[in-house]
């Protein structure tokens, strides 16, 4: 039997950091290992504790939430470790460079107690807590003049996600697809008439032939290389 979901809490604001802990540490399944109040403190906290994930607050003091997600996610000792992200806005360049640097995905800080919860559990089955809207919205918010499209972390840069796709099997490409576009196994099996098996053969694939931690990196390599199109 597994043991409980080892949760990190980086939270500047010290009422909500007593609040998420409070919450995450009285649920069943859920022990809060450590609360900090900034990037630094999270990443050296991490490295101790190697949590399983880490809820990360993006405006702190000192380094922010999108550095310590970036070298969170380039450790590999912290490869099991994933990343969710608390922010104020549902849409902002901070949450697109936090994704970019490897984060699994994001929950407004207004989000009722319950969601934070699933989000915890979504995130830690290694599913990409963003919706396709949300993702959509996101890129094209990074496609803007002025925005900040930045780097795709360790993924590299888009020219060479574009180069890692164009290598993909026609399959592979297909699952990509429907990844993006927010379907589960369960779906993608369906829809493309193929084993449990055998789905989980392309998304293993897919994740080492992109350099991806999760699903969450495999939507933005898609919507980066164009075979999704933000709506």
């Amino acid at each position: 039997m597994s043991g409980p979901i080892r949760v990190l809490i980086a939270e500047d604001q010290r009422l909500l950091r007593a609040s998420l802990e409070t919450l995450l540490g009285a649920e069943h399944g859920m022990e809060v290992v450590g609360a900090v109040g900034s990037g630094a403190e999270a990443v050296e906290a991490a490295s101790r504790l190697r949590p399983d994930v880490v809820l990360m607050d993006i405006q702190m003091p000192g380094m922010d939430g999108i550095g310590a997600t970036a070298r969170l996610c380039a450790d590999p000792a912290l490869a099991g470790t994933r990343v969710l992200i608390l922010t104020m806005f549902e849409v902002d360049d901070y949450v697109l460079g936090a994704m970019r640097a490897g984060a699994s995905g994001f929950l407004l800080k207004d989000a009722e107690p319950q969601a934070l919860i699933d989000a915890v559990r979504t995130v830690h089955a290694g599913q990409a807590l963003l919706s396709p809207t949300a993702l959509a919205r996101l890129m094209a918010h990074a496609d803007r003049p002025g925005a900040d499209g930045g780097a795709l972390g360790r993924e590299g840069s888009r020219g060479q996600s574009a180069s890692a796709i164009a290598s993909l099997t026609p399959r592979q490409r297909e699952v990509l697809v429907l990844i993006a576009r927010g379907l589960s196994n369960a779906e993608i099996e369906e829809a493309l008439g193929i084993t449990r098996a055998t789905c989980r053969t392309h998304i293993t694939a897919l994740l080492a032939r992109l350099g991806a931690r999760d699903r969450a990196q495999l939507v933005i390599a898609a919507y980066g290389a164009g075979l999704v199109a933000p709506r």
